[in-house]
This record gives C-alpha cells, structure tokens and sequence, in this order.
C-alpha cells in the first residue's frame, strides 16, 4: 500500500499565541527536545514502509524551510517538498488547491496532519485498520479529553465498530469526551471528489469532516499514547519533556548522560559548551553553540542556541531565547503548568496570555531572542520580547501622568521591545 503524507504548517499570520517565539523562527520550525517540531512528525512518518513523500503545506515564505528539508530528506531518506499556497485557504482549501501535486503518482491514502500537535502518533496503527474498514473515506485519531476541556476541541460521537457518527468542531456545548487529534489518514478519492472555489477559504474541520461523518464514512481510531497541542508558547515545556521521555525509549543514544551532573532526561547539542560543575535537569534541551558557565543549575527549561547562562545563575521552567545572556547569580524562573492531575484524560489549557483582568497569566518564563538579563537579577513569571536589556530589580512603570516605582523583582511582567521596564501588572 503506498502512502504519501501533508503537514499543515500555517504561515506567518498564524501563530501569534507562540510569540515571542515565533517571532524569529517560524512555529513548526521550533525546537523542541533539540528537534523542529515538525520534525517530530517526519520521523514518526518514515517509518511507514510504503510512505513515498511528505508533503509540508503553508504561506511561509519557502526560503524558511529550504535548509531544513535538505537535511531532513538526507537524515530520513524520503522525498520532502515545500508548497506555499499563494494566500490563506484554509486546512481543506490548500489540499485542494494542489490536489494534482498531492495524488500525484495516485498513493491509495493520504497522511494529513496539523503541524502544532506534538504526540506518540500511532500512524503504524492506523495505516493497518484501512483494509479493517472497506467504505471508509477518512480514518480520525482521536483522544480522550475531560467534559469541560472537550468543547475546545474536534467532538466526535464513536458509535459501533469505530464509526463516527457525529463531528463538531468546538462546541458551544457538551458532545462527547472524544476528541479529534488533527491527524487524519484520508483515502484519495476525497480529494479528487471535493469541489473548491479557491476564491474562499474551505476548512477540513467545519466543512470536510462533518459532511462525511454524517454520510458515515468516517471512523476513528482511539489512542491513549501522549498526545498534547502547541498553540501557546507555554505549552512548549510540557510537549519538550514528553517528547524526551519518547527519546529514552526509542532513541537513548541522543540523552546526554555526561558532560555535566545530569539529572533525568537531558538534551544538549555536541556544539554546546557546559562545564562540568553546572546541574542540568531533568528535562532540559540545550541548544547549539549555548554556553552553561560553572554552577549553573537548570531544570525544566530549553535553552536555544547561542544562549549564554553565566555561572553560578538558575533557570527554571523557563525558555531562554537565541543569543540571549543570562548574567551570574541570576535567577530566571517560570511557573510549572501540567495539565490537572486529579482529573483522568486531562489535557494542557491553552490559556491567553493575559486574564480578563488584564494581569500575565501565571506561566513560564520566556526570553526572547537577544535579550540580556544583569548579574544578580530576579525574573519571576515573565515574558520578555527581544532585544530587551533588564538591568536591575527597580522599574517604573507610567500610567498618563502617574509615575509609580517598585523596588522589587521583575514578576509577572510583559516586557516590550521598545520599554524603559517591564510594565508590571
């Protein structure tokens, strides 16, 4: 049986909820675990014996992902191409757009995955239920999610056999606990038969699935494996740390077990510089040519490339951007987010950066690129734009005429480019 496979990576206008971090690197190129993230699902996809191509499907700009693919296509030995739809058409407009592109070479079913879910995808499983379901259009992995956590997401209703018998995209009230994953093995004809007028948008969500789960030709293969999205950049730490755990298992040979004290799974590049004396993890990535000076400690943190944490600072449930300082006896210190343990089938809340009452939501800290933190400073809960310098614990904060000082550590504060200080909610 032979395959091919379409990434959906958005493009620039999307995304907006990852920034800062986004903002120099597009999204699905972040690196998380030391990996692009989607990546994650090119390897997971090589796999498949009878996979002939990855398609990787946006309106970036293709210059973005010209290095990546060349690499990627000799690491994983397949044929990886970039196509940039020339405005937004949405999930089911830009598979359609290029349908001649897609079921060219007439694969007998098509891989279509969203580029910000992170995950164990079980795409082995699926590609064995195909011969399972002989009228089956679409095969939708699907995941449980708690009652109130399940309108944010795909509801679908499984009834006998697999079958989905209901979709909805985000409803406004309770449909099932059931969720959609966003990955979807599609025979070929559904493409061949949707009609498009590529001057609207067509999304696969609200109105490709709900079409056919009611015609009855769609099913669902349920997985309890991992599996998390990545709308915010808060949602990064939690996708890094599972994403090493599946490193331990599948590839251990990446983990680094020296170079420094090593607690629990780690990932530094060979390219990084760490003395022997600092304390990294568990579940920490550092990224290439990154400098980690003596006694630093580091936990639940990534680190991007050419960041410099000088001795003696802590990192904690943070992201340090590219080339940002951290300078000595610093402290740069996030607040842990994990889905709610008491509930079974929770899943990571995708919050908005700020609450109804204007206040940061409490959530990890993250620098963005080129951003210098002073020795002997205090970031507490923070998101820092780049290029900011933060030079002391004292900030001013102007409201109209209103001038007010606080003589106190930088804590849940959003930090513009073009500020003085952190404005200070």
């Amino acid at each position: 049986m032979s395959f091919k496979a379409v990434i959906l990576v958005g493009g620039p206008q999307k995304g907006t909820r990852f920034r800062p971090l986004s903002l120099q690197l597009p999204k699905p190129l972040f690196p998380i675990a030391g990996v692009p993230l989607i990546e994650h699902h090119i390897d997971q996809l090589s796999q498949l014996s009878g996979l002939s191509e990855i398609l990787l499907l946006g309106f970036y700009s293709p210059d973005l992902f010209t290095d990546f693919i060349d690499r990627c296509q000799k690491t994983y030995r397949i044929s990886i191409k970039y196509l940039k739809e020339t405005k937004p058409l949405g999930t089911a407009g830009g598979l359609l757009a290029f349908r001649g592109t897609i079921i060219a070479g007439l694969p007998e079913a098509i891989f279509v995955i969203n580029a910000d879910v992170c995950g164990d995808l079980p795409v082995e499983e699926m590609v064995d239920q195909l011969p399972r379901f002989p009228d089956l259009s679409c095969l939708m992995l699907t995941t449980e999610a708690t009652r109130q956590q399940s309108i944010n997401f795909g509801s679908v209703v499984i009834g006998e056999d697999h079958k989905v018998v209901h979709y909805v995209n985000k409803p406004t009230t309770f449909v099932s606990t059931s969720i959609s994953c966003g990955a979807y093995l599609m025979k070929t004809h559904v493409l061949k038969d949707l009609e498009f007028d590529d001057s609207e948008t067509m999304w696969l969500e609200t109105d490709v699935l709900p079409e056919l789960a009611a015609s009855g030709k769609v099913y669902a293969w349920h997985t309890n494996r991992w599996w998390s999205q990545t709308k915010t950049a808060a949602a990064v730490l939690y996708a890094n740390r599972h994403y090493l755990r599946l490193f331990k298992k599948r590839y251990a040979a990446r983990l680094c077990k020296d170079r420094a004290q090593i607690v629990g799974d780690v990932f530094i590049d060979p390219s990084a510089q760490v003395e022997p004396s600092a304390k990294i993890g568990p579940n920490v990535s550092i990224g290439p040519n990154a400098v980690i000076g003596r006694g630093v400690r580091i936990k639940e943190s990534i680190i991007l490339a050419d960041a410099v944490i000088e001795e003696n600072a802590c990192v904690l449930h943070s992201v340090v951007g590219w080339r940002s300082v951290v300078g000595k006896w610093s402290r740069i210190e996030g607040i842990p987010l994990e889905p709610n343990p008491n509930l079974p089938f929770a899943k990571m809340e995708n919050k908005p950066l700020f609450m109804d009452d204007g206040r940061l939501t409490p959530s990890l800290t993250i620098l963005g690129s080129d951003v210098t933190v002073a020795p002997e400073t205090v970031i507490l809960n923070c998101v820092v734009l780049p290029y900011k310098e933060l030079t002391c614990n004292e900030h001013q904060m102007r409201s109209g005429s209103v001038e007010t000082k606080r003589r106190t550590t930088a804590q849940g504060a959003f930090v513009p480019a073009d500020a003085s200080g952190p404005i200070t909610y």
